[in-house]
């Protein structure tokens, strides 16, 4: 585990969820592949899954509504690169300030909230990892 997710969330996460003391198992493999995905980049929650070998994008879902707080949230996604309901300006700031690709939304798309653009912004878990600014 690379910090402590039991206390309080930080400044531009997602609401705090009451966290208990001990993490299930799961959920701290979870939170640590959205540890070590790189600023700029994201893991579908299907991607999540695929790569720790176990559960599905519904329960990487269940695991980041939950704990999620604790990590770059942001950085874990849905397939089709919409925003997070309910968090799309703060998740939007975040994917500004780390330079994460985004789609320009189309003129009839409600609010012409973007998308990201998961060709460019979607991370495989190795290439493109911390200390390699580029994006594929």
């Amino acid at each position: 585990m690379s910090e402590n997710r039991t206390s309080g969330s930080p400044a531009g996460a997602a609401p705090p969820s009451p966290v208990p003391a001990e993490l299930p198992v799961y959920a701290e493999r979870v939170l640590d592949v959205a540890d070590l995905i790189p600023p700029g980049r994201v893991m579908t929650y299907g991607d999540v899954a695929e790569w720790l070998g176990d559960g599905g994008p519904r329960q990487v879902g269940r695991v980041m509504a939950l704990y999620g707080s604790a990590v770059p949230w942001w950085r874990v996604v849905r397939a089709d690169g919409a925003l997070l309901p309910g968090h799309e300006i703060r998740a939007l700031g975040h994917y500004r300030e780390e330079g994460t690709p985004l789609r320009a939304a189309p003129r009839d798309a409600d609010g012409h909230v973007p998308r990201l653009d998961m060709k460019r912004a979607r991370w495989d878990g190795v290439a493109g990892g911390p200390g390699d600014e580029t994006h594929n």
